[in-house]
């Protein structure tokens, strides 16, 4: 299978070891800078027979690939997509998939109407610790849902905004609930059940006068299944990364995720004794050398199986709106300081410009 990949910056290395690992037919790198390219090409030992771009429009009808990474700023994402789309291209876009709710469903249409998939990256949903806890979920262990937890206490600090000045900005990016934490906020929703009832929220920015968005949030969320959730997210934590977990809590099970990138089971509590906490809790700890974790591999695996099969992608376009969704309504609600109602028909990062000025 052709692969291509747009964006050459901090998170491609994952995408390069995925492509490898999978074995995809690797043609092509296209990035703005060449120096991007060039360094990626030295350091995983990429063969020349891989062309390079630094315009995807020309890579795109050069080239004819059947599967495209999108790891650009955040805020190129749609404009890239619907391009890639309309070329035939089936797509694995970096999270956010978007940065309005306006753009991800013209993507979530365009890609139904031309046939192709379209995977959002929100690769922790591969962990197997993640995947244990989510077969638990299936198979109802945890009884009645109460609520659920989200935690994302890292560190970012002003190297990391200088390096790429389209961080933290809202046309570009986003904050921390955007940008850091909108992998856990995913995973929240998909344990607890998707939909949502409404959301409540508040955001500030207590620590990075340098940026445009926020770098604390925190919410509670009221999901249609009668249960709750808890978000609480920021780039505040002194002096570096300190955890990313995820709770759930049943009326028969209790699991806590921990670790980088919630890699981790650190609990493992069920009524129905179906396996021991120990046991699990030995097998399903791996923690990764840096908060993208072991996911982008899997990930690829399923976007490649749904194209041979036809079918959707584990995480597909519509998951990657979910995420942008929650993320969006707590935006909102923190502006506007009222309850945001659900669905969330259209919102964006730029609705939200000045707010912190």
């Amino acid at each position: 299978m052709k692969y291509a990949l747009i964006g050459c910056g901090r998170i491609s290395p994952n995408h390069i070891m995925a492509v490898k690992n999978n074995r995809l037919e690797f043609t092509a790198l296209c990035d703005i800078n060449p120096a991007n390219i060039e360094e990626k090409m030295a350091k995983f030992d990429i063969p020349n027979s891989v062309n390079q771009y630094t315009d995807y429009h020309e890579m795109l009808e050069k080239e004819k690939p059947q599967l495209v990474a999108i790891a650009t700023e955040s805020g190129k994402h749609a404009a890239i997509a619907l391009d890639c789309i309309e070329a035939g291209c089936n797509l694995i876009i970096e999270k956010p998939i978007a940065l309005s709710l306006h753009d991800a469903d013209a993507i979530i249409a365009r890609a139904k109407e031309k046939g192709v998939k379209v995977c959002a990256c929100h690769q922790n949903r591969f962990n197997k610790s993640i995947q244990k806890i989510r077969e638990a979920v299936d198979k109802e262990r945890f009884g009645q849902l109460f609520y659920g937890t989200a935690h994302i206490r890292w560190n970012r600090g002003y190297e990391y905004y200088s390096r790429a000045k389209w961080r933290g900005t809202w046309e570009q990016d986003g904050g921390a609930l955007m940008n850091q934490c909108i992998h856990n906020i995913d995973l929240l929703r998909w344990m607890m059940g998707d939909e949502i009832v409404e959301v409540v929220g508040m955001t500030d920015r207590l620590n990075h006068d340098y940026i445009a968005a926020e770098d604390l949030g925190i919410a509670l969320i009221k999901f249609a299944n009668g249960s709750y959730g808890i978000i609480e997210g920021t780039t505040d934590i002194y002096p570096q990364n300190l955890e990313e977990t995820l709770y759930l809590f049943g009326s028969k099970g209790t699991v806590k995720a921990g670790g980088h990138s919630v890699n981790v089971i650190e609990e493992w509590r069920f009524a129905d004794f179906l396996d021991d906490p120990e046991e699990v809790k030995a097998k399903f700890h791996e923690n990764p050398p840096n908060v993208y974790g072991f996911g982008h591999t899997p990930l690829y695996a399923d976007v490649i199986e749904a194209i041979e099969k036809d079918r959707p992608p584990l995480v597909d376009a519509l998951a990657g709106r979910r995420a942008l969704e929650l993320v969006l309504a707590i935006y909102k609600s923190a502006a506007e300081e009222r309850v945001v109602k659900f669905p969330l028909v259209d919102c964006s990062t730029m609705d939200f410009k000045g707010r912190f000025i």
